[in-house]
């Protein structure tokens, strides 16, 4: 399917990189000292899928998803998850009107939903039944109530906010929604060298407005660009492989894997894995995506997906850890060459 892409010139391909570092340039300009979760942040939103923020309170987790719209230009809304929010709370639902004639109808009237950015703050507050509202929408983009449906702004992403460590009031997300989300990323406190300058350039902790932003003509350039990117046969194959092995039944899976995986990787992490080395490509001007970029993206698209046993937890093992063992031991030649194995050389050879 590749092959018949038409390939990339070399202007085509550096304008499209130097579009998207300008993004990333703004992100670290607006959010101090988290470099790497802005361009996870950018792989994911070029690849066009949700992503996870998991944090304690205090880390910047909204401020960062409002920069992120400011800078792509992109409506943005926000839902404060709570125990007491409605499927209707965040899809919308339907009124009864009157219209000119005094003839009173059901109108459908749009909830928060309909945006191009939803910051689903604090998701695991709200119950199941209004998790379960989301999964339409991450999945094909569009609302169904009543037997119709309503396709939802291109582009769409939710960016949650999760808090790992308070529980009390809380719902863990079903695993349905959870492999929706692409990315699993983790905003982590920062140094302080980092929280002097914030202290001594933010007052009141407010970040500095975007300096560029990108118009929309722009950001649908990048997204043909990014859909021009070559995914080559091998690479495929490694990230089959990759997903495969997360299963304990799976010949190369390795023996982390047999030992503390209860269940392995949806396909959907596949073409997440996929997506995410085209655009982390992208992002180093290369018109195909490689083994690197896979090894790139491969923890947080499989750190949320993986399901351990009781021993993991017992052992304190976590996911990745294991996708950290899965990568150093699975050879992307796939050729088996024991790793103590010595060689030695003969006179002759």
């Amino acid at each position: 399917m590749d092959d018949n892409r038409e390939i990339l010139n070399v202007e085509e391909l550096k304008s499209a990189t130097d579009m998207a570092l300008k993004v990333l340039e703004q992100l670290d300009r607006m959010l101090l000292g988290r470099h790497q979760l802005h361009l996870m942040v950018l792989v994911g939103v070029l690849s066009r899928g949700h992503i996870l923020l998991e944090g304690v309170p205090g880390l910047g987790k909204t401020q960062l998803v409002k920069a992120v719209s400011e800078v792509l230009q992109l409506q943005f809304k926000r839902i404060q998850f709570t125990p007491d929010l409605m499927p209707a709370d965040i899809l919308g639902g339907h009124i009864l009107q009157e219209g000119n004639d005094g003839k009173r109808e059901l109108v459908f009237r749009q909830g928060p939903v309909f945006t191009n950015i939803l910051l689903a703050d604090e998701i695991n507050r709200a119950s199941p039944k209004t998790q379960s509202a989301l999964l339409e929408t991450m999945q094909e983009t569009s609302v169904t109530l009543l037997g119709t449906t309503w396709k939802l702004p291109d582009p769409f992403f939710v960016l949650a906010s999760q808090n790992p460590i308070e529980l009390e009031g809380t719902y863990p997300l079903p695993e349905a929604q959870v492999d929706r989300f692409m990315f699993r990323l983790f905003v982590r406190n920062v140094g302080p060298d980092v929280l002097q300058e914030i202290i001594e350039t933010r007052r009141r902790g407010e970040p500095p407005s975007a300096t560029w932003s990108m118009k929309p003509k722009e950001l649908n350039d990048l997204f043909r660009i990014m859909d021009r990117i070559i995914l080559p046969k091998p690479v495929a194959k490694y990230i089959s492989r990759l997903v495969a092995a997360t299963h304990p039944d799976y010949s190369e899976s390795t023996d982390m894997v047999r030992n503390y995986m209860l269940y392995g990787a949806s396909p959907r992490a596949s073409i997440a894995i996929a997506e995410a080395a085209r655009a982390h490509a992208l992002l180093e001007c290369r018109p195909t995506a490689g083994f690197k970029d896979v090894k790139m993206v491969a923890e947080p698209v499989l750190n949320h997906r993986l399901i351990l046993n009781y021993k993991a937890k017992f052992d304190k093992i976590d996911t990745v850890q294991v996708v950290a063992d899965l990568l150093g031991r699975l050879d992307e030649t796939e050729i088996k060459v024991p790793r103590d194995m010595k060689i030695e050389l003969t006179k002759e050879g």
